[in-house]
């Protein structure tokens, strides 16, 4: 019986994890300059100062390093405010939640004011209880304390709180406080889909599916 539901953000409801890979290169296109092939893969896995270095030392010499974080930065909250969709099937499994009494919060570890800005902008802010942040939380996903304190929230036990998560490592942490655990693909995430599907106690291809696996279950 599904009694809560906590949903992460980026990647599960909002179609967003491509501009964390594209910013650098957004941001050096929008000053005219050419870049090379999987800019965006090579920088992913740094930092933002580390990107900025990057970026410096191979675009931008004359550049301060400051400047160059904020105009990436700046890339990502303009996207946030004006750009990022919902993934599909989003609107209509959060309608379908409220419809049917059961209350919902979001868990993210992305920035607090932008995610709020988003939701506010797309029209789903109001399914939520409240948004939970992991700096605001002070945890990452590789521990559970986010969920928990959402739970806690909703006034929910874990054994009846469904998360919603793309991320492997999300999906085994909230699976092991014994929250039910919900894979959602996306693409940034495919070569580790087939070990989600086996982790998550369930898995969507598609949110639009979700209607039909909770029958019964709500």
């Amino acid at each position: 019986m599904i009694k809560a539901a906590i949903f992460d953000l980026d990647g599960t409801l909002l179609d967003s994890l491509a501009i964390w890979e594209n910013a650098g290169a957004i941001y050096l296109e929008h000053r005219g300059i050419r870049v090379e092939e999987d800019l965006g893969r090579l920088l992913f896995p740094l930092t933002i100062e580390q990107a900025a270095e990057y970026l410096k030392e191979h675009y931008l010499p004359q550049e301060d390093i400051r400047t160059i974080i904020a105009g990436v930065l700046g890339e990502i909250r303009d996207f946030y405010l004006y750009d990022v969709e919902l993934k599909p099937g989003a609107a209509e499994l959060l309608e379908y939640l409220e419809r049917s009494g059961v209350p919902m919060a979001a868990a993210t570890s992305g920035d607090g004011k932008l995610a709020r800005a988003a939701l506010e902008r797309l029209g789903v802010r109001k399914y939520f209880e409240e948004i939970y942040t992991c700096t605001e939380v002070g945890a990452g996903k590789d521990q559970p304390l986010i969920y928990q304190q959402a739970a806690q929230c909703l006034q929910a036990g874990s054994e009846d709180t469904w998360v919603f998560e793309d991320a492997l490592h999300a999906i085994q942490t909230a699976k092991a406080a014994g929250f039910v655990t919900v894979g959602v693909y996306d693409p940034f995430h495919k070569n580790e889909r087939e070990e989600i599907r086996r982790e998550a106690d369930y898995y969507l291809e598609n949110l639009s599916d979700c209607v039909d696996l909770m029958g019964g279950k709500i």
